[in-house]
């Protein structure tokens, strides 16, 4: 299985779902990108596979990935403080992968019904969400 972990800014959100990953799943391929090397170094030291940065990286990414997990901004043009172009968001959207996306009301976007879970109670939602899908294979 061909995790994806999507993140921009400081990576500390895809750094530790990456961590969470590997130490749930120790044997499964994560590739990391970040919208900047500073997200892309963060996820490789908490230990990613493969690391690439840019909206090129996400693009080729997408189209090999059969989980994509991130922040919901991933499918947000324009989103984290305008990390996210709308090729990456397209290229995400557009992706067959199953995605995983962590809601968070931010950069004047609200998402109804979302409670006000911590960043931790969000990342292991996230989690059991990948294991029942690891558990479907």
């Amino acid at each position: 299985m061909n995790i994806l972990v999507i993140d921009a800014q400081g990576g500390g959100i895809g750094r530790t779902l990456v961590s969470e990953i590997k130490r749930n799943f120790p044997d499964c391929v994560i590739t990391a990108v970040g919208t900047n090397s500073i997200a892309t170094s963060a996820m490789l030291k908490a230990g990613a596979n493969y690391g690439a940065t840019g909206e090129n990286s996400v693009v080729v990414s997408c189209r090999s990935a059969d989980i994509i997990i991130g922040p919901i901004g991933i499918i947000m043009a324009d989103s984290m403080i305008g990390e996210i172009t709308s090729v990456m968001a397209n290229s995400v959207a557009r992706s067959k992968a199953t995605k995983i996306l962590i809601p968070f009301n931010n950069c004047n976007s609200f998402i109804a019904g979302v409670s006000s879970q911590s960043t931790g109670e969000m990342i292991a939602s996230a989690i059991e969400k990948l294991r029942s899908l690891m558990a479907e294979e």
